[in-house]
């Protein structure tokens, strides 16, 4: 029988410094780091200072109620840094680069049909920041793997658990003020729209429970994990959830397919099986709560108001396919809602109508490429590998939630396009003895 190990490259020897994660039963797992631990096993400051920008960018992607944010001005920081540090631009990231450049000048021509030129400049320069902000964070995880990773992860599940939380106490009205992280009568933290904020918990809340499933099971990471997805609950976006139980499935499958014995492979396919009827449980228990059951089953019904009739979004997207026939070069950014009053909520549609054939083409192959690259180095055994199956299963959850809703402007995609470059980088270097 073919088993996953099979699967898994065998272009050298692991170097044995390391210690790949699931290789046998007695191997010890690789090492997780925080920032203080990592910053003690990386001797150079360059790189120290790398680390703890790193650190301070993600600490700050839980805020974007403003434009620009504070963790754009971390990552122009970051570029400057990585600079000094002398990270390297692999040649594996020359295809997203291309393709990032082609959906963005396709958008930049675009622009001369747009009508309110201040707004769609400002919308066009944001997606070429963003473009950039993808390569760099695939060269800064592409070295230096473990410790960068750890870093972000130790800065990513504390903001996001924070960040939850205030859109808890915003909608439950915890305290004085709590409000403004909950204003529409749905959970945002600090986000400007509920839509941004629940994907934006799906990666740390996916490496928690991954860690519960396969090592310990800690009271700090059910508090966290609690946190996390009762902010997803209350952002009540129905593409989030779908988000969710898309990612979690995808995270599931892959570890049992990784794991290296039967008694590990039991143990996740049991916790998972417990998993799902205490979140049942504790979900009918929450719903019982007439504030948050009663619009839980408004929300959860397949079709909304605003779905149908004219001015829908299903009548939108019908105009935007006649759109796409009437303009080959695109519409411009922000263009097809100034027209038509809304947006078509589907990134596919959305990129197709602002950037044209040529940009469209060139952000589909970007996802399709994407997938790809995390997919063929998945069963890479390396001491990050766990990241890899997070990240891989966070950003084609993403991409599954694009039929819904427009992604093609979140932060955290570019940053969850940048980890799965970088990781894949990684995981080939590691596999051919090479360090990374």
């Amino acid at each position: 029988m073919i088993t996953a190990a099979d699967m898994a490259p065998r272009l050298a020897a692991a170097p044995p410094a390391y210690a790949p994660v699931h290789v046998a039963p007695t191997a010890k797992p690789a090492p997780t780091l925080g920032l203080v631990a990592a910053l003690a096993a990386t001797p150079p400051f360059r790189e120290r200072l790398l680390l703890v920008v790193l650190y301070l960018a993600t600490l700050g992607s839980s805020v974007a109620f403003i434009e620009p944010s504070p963790n754009d001005a971390m990552i122009g920081v970051l570029a400057v840094v990585c600079l000094i540090r002398g990270v390297r631009f692999e040649r594996n990231f020359t295809l997203p680069l291309v393709l990032l450049l082609l959906w963005n000048v396709a958008a930049l021509i675009a622009l001369i049909n747009s009508y309110d030129t201040v707004k769609s400049v400002q919308a066009t320069i944001t997606a070429f920041y963003m473009g950039g902000s993808a390569i760099l964070f695939a060269c800064v995880f592409a070295d230096n793997t473990l410790a960068r990773i750890s870093v972000t992860r130790a800065a990513y599940i504390p903001t996001a658990t924070v960040i939850a939380f205030c859109g808890v106490a915003g909608y439950l009205h915890l305290f004085p003020g709590a409000e403004i992280f909950a204003p529409f009568g749905r959970a945002l933290g600090a986000f400007k729209d509920p839509n941004v904020f629940g994907p934006f918990l799906i990666w740390p809340a996916l490496v928690v429970i991954e860690r519960m499933m396969t090592k310990r099971i800690s009271l700090i990471d059910l508090v966290v994990l609690g946190t996390l997805l009762f902010g997803l609950l209350l952002s009540f976006s129905r593409g989030a959830w779908f988000h969710f139980a898309v990612s979690c499935a995808v995270m599931l499958t892959f570890s049992v397919m990784v794991a290296p014995n039967n008694a590990l492979r039991m143990r996740i396919v049991t916790l998972t099986a417990a998993g799902v009827v205490l979140l049942a449980v504790l979900l009918l228990v929450l719903l019982s709560i007439p504030s948050i059951g009663g619009f839980f089953f408004e929300r959860a019904q397949l079709l909304q108001q605003y779905d149908v009739g004219q001015g829908g979004r299903f009548a939108q997207q019908e105009i935007a396919l006649k759109n796409i026939l009437e303009f080959p070069f695109g519409m411009g950014p922000e263009e097809f809602g100034r027209i038509h009053g809304l947006q078509p909520h589907n990134v596919y549609l959305q990129v197709f109508t602002v950037s044209g054939w040529v940009g469209a083409l060139s952000y589909i192959l970007l996802l399709l490429t994407t997938l790809w690259a995390g997919l063929r180095t998945i069963f890479v055994r390396t001491p990050w590998q766990v990241y890899t199956i997070v990240t891989f299963a966070t950003f084609f959850g993403e991409i599954c939630e694009g039929f819904v809703i427009d992604t093609d402007h979140w932060r955290h995609f570019f940053l969850l396009v940048g980890l799965v470059w970088g990781l894949a980088a990684a995981n080939m270097k590691y596999a051919r003895g090479q360090p990374a």
